[in-house]
């Protein structure tokens, strides 16, 4: 399974930036969706990250 590279970025620039609401707008990512994605990665560190199919197979 890969880790979602771009997730990583947008997290890891909005850090380097300072600029939260900056970030999102580059990145063109909600506000509420990057808070999230911050909170999931405090949790539960960076294995949230990995790519997983949305629907599971049968």
């Amino acid at each position: 399974m890969k880790v979602d590279q771009r997730k990583l970025r947008i997290l890891k620039h909005a850090d380097e930036n300072g600029s939260v609401v900056k970030t999102c707008r580059y990145f063109g990512v909600g506000r509420s969706t990057f808070y999230r994605w911050r909170e999931l990665l405090v949790k539960h560190g960076e294995k949230w990250l990995i790519n997983r199919p949305s629907i599971p197979k049968l």
